[in-house]
């Protein structure tokens, strides 16, 4: 007979099937829609032309796409992982780990974040760790997976929806400012879906973290998910709740940390628009989630496949030879990202006509190096 399950491996088996319901439930609108890229009939390239390789921390990604973090630490989750860590395996993509805590915790739960690198050794892998942990549980969390880079993940919204989630912000910022200077490799911080906005992402620049994820509002809902394990008390007010990604990108600051967009990336059409609108790469978790739940690495292999393919072709039909050269393409935005910019004291028809008066982009650097290799034990 089995032990029963801990209260935090019954938490993250329960995120994982409310966050596939909301995976499974009808489309709706986000801000992406709002968003559209002119077409120039006459502008498109030889696709054979297209490379979609950037530059991430050094490091050499093949392409702007990476798997976002989602889960681990159970049974059930730990065949999750296993799917997704044999999809970027195969195809070449970064990814990142669902929240060590609970492993930290209970070493009994390090095997379901172990089987990412197991199953990837090579690749790069981004550990994730939510924010309030010291500086020796991220170096913890860090060699865990041996990751290339620590994801301290900002929830303050779904831990007050959460009942078990703290109340006490007021630590946050010192707590990232010992991760930062203590992490052996860069932190990148992402919130959870809820947005960063441009004073927050100024706060992160001055703390000296280098790469950022806006994570908007647009995809899985963790108010939503939080609210749903409640008895009693209500807080579906919450649900939707944010800036979304594309608002988030709109308004950065400059300088700020680089950016990655997540958050509603429902197709690869948003991940162009990403792209266009000022991150480096797009992260995707609901529709990877889907194509993994039931633990199918070749199912999430030929998902994963079919977007780097259409990702090529789409940049060869918007003219761009690189995700770099999307900065260059005309953008409209409407509806909802329009009145954001008007509200925020943004031009919203300055993106218009950016391929009449923008220059090429610099070349990437060609000095990044490609993540290092690995003997596993």
């Amino acid at each position: 007979m089995s032990e029963p399950m801990s209260p935090s491996g019954q938490r993250k088996d329960d995120h994982l099937r409310l966050a596939q319901e909301q995976q499974t439930a009808p489309p709706v609108r986000n801000d992406f829609d709002e968003v559209q890229l002119v077409h120039h009939a006459l502008a498109g390239l030889d696709a054979d032309r297209v490379h979609l390789d950037v530059e991430v921390l050094g490091h050499a990604w093949s392409a702007p796409l990476y798997i976002n973090g989602m889960t681990g630490g159970t049974e059930r989750t730990a065949r999750v992982n296993r799917a997704l860590a044999i999809a970027a395996r195969e195809t070449g993509i970064a990814m990142a780990s669902g929240s060590v805590s609970i492993a930290l915790d209970d070493p009994s739960a390090a095997p379901g974040f172990r089987v990412i690198r197991e199953e990837n050794p090579d690749g790069f892998v981004m550990a994730n760790l939510g924010i309030g942990r010291s500086g020796d549980e991220a170096r913890r969390a860090v060699e865990l997976l041996g990751a290339d880079a620590l994801q301290i993940h900002l929830n303050s919204v779904q831990e007050t929806v959460m009942p078990e989630g703290t109340r006490d912000f007021s630590r946050w910022p010192h707590a990232l400012e010992e991760v930062v200077a203590a992490s052996p490799v860069p932190v990148l911080v992402k919130e959870v879906g809820f947005g960063l906005s441009r004073r927050t992402l100024s706060r992160l620049h001055d703390m000296g973290v280098q790469i950022a994820d806006v994570s908007g509002v647009g995809g899985t809902d963790f108010a939503r998910i939080e609210n749903a394990r409640r008895p009693g008390e209500d807080y579906s007010f919450l649900a939707g709740h944010g800036q979304s990604a594309v608002c988030s990108l709109l308004d950065a600051p400059d300088p700020a940390p680089l950016l990655l967009a997540s958050g509603g990336v429902r197709t690869p059409l948003d991940v162009v628009k990403s792209l266009a609108l000022g991150a480096r790469a797009a992260g995707v978790a609901g529709v990877f989630l889907r194509a993994a739940y039931d633990g199918d690495p070749e199912h999430a292999t030929t998902v994963i496949r079919g977007w780097l393919s259409q990702l090529t072709e789409l940049l060869a039909l918007f003219g761009a030879d690189s995700p770099a050269a999307l900065s260059r393409t005309d953008l409209l935005l409407r509806g909802r990202v329009r009145e954001f910019c008007e509200l925020s004291g943004l031009d919203p028809t300055s993106f218009a006509r950016r391929g009449d008066l923008s220059p090429a982009p610099d070349p990437l650097p060609t000095t990044a190096t490609p993540p290092r290799s690995r003997t596993t034990t």
